[in-house]
Order: C-alpha cells, then sequence, then structure tokens
C-alpha cells in the first residue's frame, strides 16, 4: 500500500486552497483534497515569530505523482516557499484504495490517451 500517498500544503485563505484543490484533482494528480480551515499557524518567516490563519489541503495521491503534482502546485500556490509534505499512506480499506487508484492518471498508460486526462 506504499504507492499511495498524502500530500500536505497550506494556504493563507480559503479561495487559494480551493484553486489549488481544483487544479490538482482536474490533472487527475489527485482523487480527493480536503480543505481544513481556518487554523492558526506560528512559524518562522523573514527572521520573526509569524502567526497567521491558513487552510491546510490534505491531497491523496500516488507516490510516482508527487514529483508532476509538486510542479502544479508551486504553479498555483501563492506562497514564495510553500509546505509541501507528503506521507505514506501505510493502510487502507481496499475499496477506498481502488477508488483512489482509479481516479487517478495512469502510471504507465499502455493505449492511446489513457492518462492524460
Amino acid at each position: 500500500m506504499s504507492d499511495f500517498i498524502r500530500v500536505t500544503t497550506a494556504v493563507d485563505n480559503v479561495d487559494d486552497a480551493q484553486n489549488i484543490a481544483s487544479a490538482v484533482v482536474g490533472q487527475r494528480l489527485a482523487a480527493c483534497v480536503q480543505i481544513i480551515g481556518p487554523m492558526q499557524s506560528t512559524y518562522w518567516w523573514d527572521g520573526d515569530i509569524q502567526v497567521s490563519e491558513e487552510w491546510l489541503c490534505l491531497i491523496k495521491t500516488r507516490a510516482d505523482l508527487f514529483e508532476s503534482l509538486s510542479a502544479l502546485i508551486h504553479q498555483v500556490h501563492p506562497y514564495d516557499v510553500p509546505e509541501l509534505l507528503a506521507t505514506p499512506i501505510v493502510a487502507g480499506g481496499k475499496a477506498y484504495l481502488a477508488w483512489l487508484q482509479g481516479e487517478l492518471r495512469l502510471q504507465n498508460p499502455t493505449r492511446t490517451g489513457l492518462g492524460s486526462a
């Protein structure tokens, strides 16, 4: 089951979160994105402690799609240095993982048009 990962990123408004979700699901680089927020984040930036309101995107995908997913997120993400963390999914319901697999780009398309959605 280690083929699947959950990728997280955060943004400072719900519209940007939805934009990321629509982009990655639309390109079939993610089967599902859950948006959680608002939440409070505390972090170092520009030499000072920052506190901000953010929305967290939980992105369900496969490990082999991470580089393409990362490139797309960097295109649409408003931050200079977006959070982009991947966590392996070590177990999951068989039906859910089958659904997940079915909604993602194919790893090695064997027929014309497959995997390009």
